[in-house]
C-alpha cells in the first residue's frame, strides 16, 4: 500500500454549458476540498449535442488560476499535435506563475479526428502521435528552465494513456503521474510493463503517481485500484448542470481512507 494521500481530481468537461456555469462550478468543486481540478483540450463536445456549447482548454485554465485559490489545475489531458513543443511549455509557465505554482501539465498524443479536422492539423496515424509526443517532452522539458522567469516549481508531468510499447515508456522516462482508464484486473499486468520500461531508462516506477478514472467504477473497484498503488481518482462531469452527488460521494470515500 502506497503511502501517497488519496486525492480526488474532478474533470469539469468544458461542453454543453455557459462560460458563468463553468465558473460556478469551478469555485464549488474547490470550496468542495477536491484537490485538483481538469478539464479537456479538445474543439468539440465529445458526448451529447455534437455542435453544443464548448470552450477551449488553455485559455479556460488561465482563468481558473485566477478564480481558484488551492486547487491544482490542468487538462487531462493537453493534445500535443495542436501546439509547438515549446509554445506549450511557455504556456504551461506562464499558467504556472498565474495560479502559483499549481498547474499540472496533463498531455497526451491526440486522438479525436474531428478537432484536427476542423481546425486544420494532420491526423497522422496512430503510431505516429505518440512518436510525435516523444520527440515533444524533452522539447518541453529542455524550454522551461530558459524561460525568463523560469517555472515557479518542477511542474508535474501528468501522461494519459494506455499504449503499451510507446505511451508507457514515455510515463516510465518523463511522467510525475501517469494516467489511464485501465480496470482494476489488468492495473497489475500494466505496471509490469510499466515496470519494465523503467528499468529500461533508469526509473523508479514508485516515483510515479498513479491515476485512474472513477467513471462508473464501484467503491469495491475503486478499492482495488487502491491496493494496487492508484492514488489520485478523478471524475469527469459534464454542462449542462454538472451533477456534484457524485463528487460529494467520492470525496467522503477519499476523506474516510485518508483518516
Amino acid at each position: 500500500m502506497t503511502t501517497r494521500r488519496i486525492r480526488l481530481g474532478v474533470q469539469v468537461q468544458p461542453q454543453h454549458a455557459t462560460y458563468p456555469k463553468i465558473r460556478a462550478t469551478v469555485l464549488e468543486l474547490e470550496q468542495l476540498g477536491v484537490d485538483v481540478l481538469f478539464n479537456w483540450d479538445h474543439f468539440f463536445p465529445l458526448s451529447g449535442e455534437p455542435d453544443g456549447l464548448h470552450f477551449e482548454s488553455w485559455t479556460e485554465l488561465a482563468s481558473w488560476a485566477e478564480l481558484t485559490s488551492d486547487v491544482e489545475i490542468g487538462a487531462l489531458v493537453n493534445c500535443n499535435s495542436y501546439r509547438g513543443a515549446d509554445l506549450q511549455a511557455d504556456m504551461a509557465r506562464t499558467i504556472d506563475h498565474i495560479s502559483d505554482g499549481r498547474f499540472i501539465f496533463g498531455t497526451g498524443s491526440g486522438w479525436f479526428q474531428r478537432d484536427y479536422d476542423e481546425y486544420g492539423y494532420e491526423f497522422g496515424t496512430v503510431g505516429g502521435r505518440p512518436d510525435a509526443l516523444a520527440e515533444a517532452l524533452p522539447r518541453i522539458e529542455a524550454r522551461w528552465p530558459k524561460l525568463n522567469p523560469p517555472p515557479t516549481r518542477d511542474i508535474p508531468v501528468l501522461i494519459g494513456g494506455g499504449g503499451e510499447k510507446k505511451t508507457l515508456r514515455l510515463v516510465a522516462k518523463h511522467a510525475d503521474i501517469w494516467h489511464s482508464f485501465t480496470p482494476p484486473e489488468d492495473l497489475g499486468r500494466k505496471l509490469g510493463i510499466l515496470r519494465e520500461h523503467g528499468e529500461a531508462v533508469g526509473r523508479d516506477i514508485g516515483e510515479i503517481e498513479l491515476s485512474n478514472e472513477l467513471r462508473d467504477r464501484t467503491e469495491a473497484q475503486a478499492e482495488s485500484l487502491l491496493e494496487q498503488g492508484t492514488t489520485l481518482f478523478t471524475l469527469g462531469i459534464s454542462g449542462p448542470d454538472y451533477d456534484l452527488a457524485p463528487v460529494k460521494r467520492w470525496l467522503a470515500w477519499r476523506d474516510s481512507r485518508n483518516g
